[in-house]
C-alpha cells in the first residue's frame, strides 16, 4: 500500500532529475527534442511527494512504443497513454515509486499546462506556498488514501491551472 507523505525541497530532487533525463536520453536520442523537470520537485521550496516527474519533448509519439523494452530494462512500466490522449506515461518504483515520465510529441497542449503551472509557482511564492501547506494537511489527513489527496488538491490545482496558462507567454509548446 502506497502511503502519502510530502517533504520539504530536497537538493537530491535536482540530481535525480538530471541523472534520469541522461538515462531517457541514452535510450531515445534524437528523438527527444527537449526534456523539463515538472510537477512539484522541480519548484524550490514546495512540499513535494518524493517523486521525480519528467516530460520529454519528442518529434513522434508513436515511436515512443518501440523504446517500452528499453525503459523496462531501466525500471519502468509502460502505463500507455493512462488517461491522457497523446502521452506516454512511465512509472518507476511500484508501490515506491520514485520517477514518472510523461512523454508528449512536440506541439501538444499538454507540455504547455505542464510548463506553464511549474512556472507560475515559481514566481508566485504566496501561490506556492498555499499549496504546499495544502498537500501537506492532506497528506496528513489521507496517509494511505492517494485518491483522496489527489481529489483534494483538485480544486486548487484547476484554479492556480488557469491563472497560470492565462499568466504564461510561451507559444511554442516545447
Amino acid at each position: 500500500m502506497r502511503k502519502v507523505e510530502v517533504f520539504s525541497d530536497h537538493e537530491n530532487w535536482k540530481l535525480m532529475f538530471i541523472e534520469e533525463a541522461r538515462k531517457l536520453k541514452s535510450i531515445f536520442g534524437n528523438e527527444i527534442l527537449h526534456i523539463h523537470h515538472i510537477g512539484s520537485t522541480s519548484v524550490p521550496e514546495l512540499k513535494a511527494k518524493p517523486i521525480i516527474d519528467i516530460l520529454p519533448v519528442v518529434r513522434d509519439i508513436h515511436i515512443v512504443d518501440s523504446f517500452t523494452d528499453e525503459m523496462k530494462y531501466i525500471g519502468y512500466e509502460s502505463k500507455g497513454e493512462n488517461g491522457i490522449s497523446g502521452r506516454r506515461y512511465f512509472q518507476k518504483g511500484g508501490d515506491n515509486r520514485t520517477h514518472h515520465v510523461h512523454i508528449y510529441q512536440f506541439g501538444s497542449y499538454e507540455i504547455k499546462r505542464h510548463l506553464a503551472f511549474r512556472d507560475y509557482l515559481l514566481v508566485h511564492p504566496e501561490v506556492k506556498d498555499s499549496y504546499g501547506q495544502l498537500k501537506e494537511k492532506l497528506a496528513e489527513k489521507f496517509p494511505y488514501d492517494v485518491e483522496s489527496y489527489i481529489s483534494g488538491k483538485e480544486p486548487l490545482v484547476k484554479e492556480i491551472e488557469v491563472k497560470a496558462l492565462e499568466w504564461y507567454k510561451e507559444d511554442e509548446y516545447i
